[in-house]
């Protein structure tokens, strides 16, 4: 059996050349992007100088970019411990006009 570096290294490449075809065919592109939803999360940077927390945000989303979840996660690590808690639409507002106008892309320096 090949090791998980290997099917990694395999299904990114299909990955890829899937993306590939659907940049270059629009109706291949939306079948592919109407299943697609997706989840990311967002780090938050340390609040004061040697804090051993670790937060984060988590959003999931349909593919039409709706927001199916939301959680805010916050670790420990020195102790081990971790807890989530999900966010209401009201604490999540914030969060979403703070990245109202965040685009991708990639840093040409």
């Amino acid at each position: 059996m090949a090791d998980i570096n290997e099917l990694a290294e395999k299904k990114l490449k299909s990955r890829i050349r899937k993306i590939k075809k659907c940049n270059k065919d629009e109706e291949e592109k939306m079948k592919f992007f109407n299943q697609l939803g997706t989840s990311f999360e967002i780090f938050f940077p340390p609040t004061k100088k040697n804090d051993d927390v670790s937060d984060s945000l988590m959003i999931w989303v349909t593919p039409e970019g709706k927001i199916l979840d939301a959680e805010y996660s916050y670790e420990k690590p020195e102790d081990e411990e971790f807890t989530s808690i999900p966010l209401t639409e009201k604490d999540l507002k914030p969060f979403l006009e703070a990245l109202a106008d965040f685009k991708l892309e990639l840093d040409d320096a």
